[in-house]
């Protein structure tokens, strides 16, 4: 199934906001009794490093990828390469895993999961960003031709 460039970015938004929800959702449901100001900290500590250093740059260089497409139309998996794939893979075996094997402390799950987890929401939202500013661009090129 084929979906027009910009649509790449809005299934991008909705696939890593998901992601983060689910995520940032586990974390919070877990944070309960370890709310404490150095575990807040660390949360954002953990969300500052995700972003820095991961997802602020994954959102960045799959944006220019998909804006520097020439043809219109593209496969809908196309939103993101397979190493971006393959992150998310990692990540979600990873994840679970580490939740059912026990070996994470709860609280290491709370902090964690949910710095890592708005973070990837954050990413989620700066992909629909991007795919509101494609239909804003592509308006304003319509109203000038």
């Amino acid at each position: 199934m084929k979906v027009k460039r910009k649509t790449l970015l809005l299934l991008a938004c909705l696939v890593w906001g998901a992601a983060g929800f689910n995520v940032l959702r586990i974390g919070l449901v877990a944070y309960g009794p370890y709310v404490t100001v150095l575990n807040l900290v660390l949360s954002a500590v953990v969300f500052v490093l995700f972003q820095q250093f991961v997802f602020g740059k994954l959102v960045k260089k799959h944006t220019a990828r998909i804006n520097g497409y020439q043809e219109e139309r593209h496969f809908f998996l196309k939103f993101f390469d397979k190493k971006a794939f393959m992150i998310m893979a990692v990540m979600m075996t990873g994840g679970i895993g580490l939740r059912i094997s026990g070996l994470a402390p709860e609280r290491f799950i709370a902090v964690f999961y949910t710095g890592l987890g708005a973070s990837l929401l954050l990413a989620g939202l700066l992909f629909g960003c991007n795919y509101g500013k494609a239909l804003l661009a592509a308006d304003t090129e319509n109203r000038e031709a």
